[in-house]
């Protein structure tokens, strides 16, 4: 479910704090906060809910999710039997 259009974009308070970059060192669990133009260059650490994966932040990614760019699920390859 995506927020209506009349909402401003959401981003949680403890990550609007750390658009700086002597904190993109530190991880975050906000996966649901939209990505600002602040944030492009930055290298932020996102939880995929195992691990943090480090990811640049790049122009193309304004106004998407964290989340969209961290993937949750491995790719599952079945083995043939001899």
């Amino acid at each position: 479910m995506s927020r209506s259009n009349w909402k401003t974009p959401f981003i949680d308070k403890s990550l609007l704090k750390r658009l700086t970059p002597q904190y993109e060192k530190k991880p975050t669990w906000s996966r649901r906060s939209t990505i600002y133009p602040a944030a492009v260059g930055l290298k932020l650490q996102i939880y995929n809910g195992k691990d943090m994966i480090s990811r640049k932040i790049k122009p193309e990614m304004v106004g998407h999710k964290l989340g969209e760019f961290v993937t949750t699920r491995k790719n599952f390859i079945a083995k043939k039997k001899r």
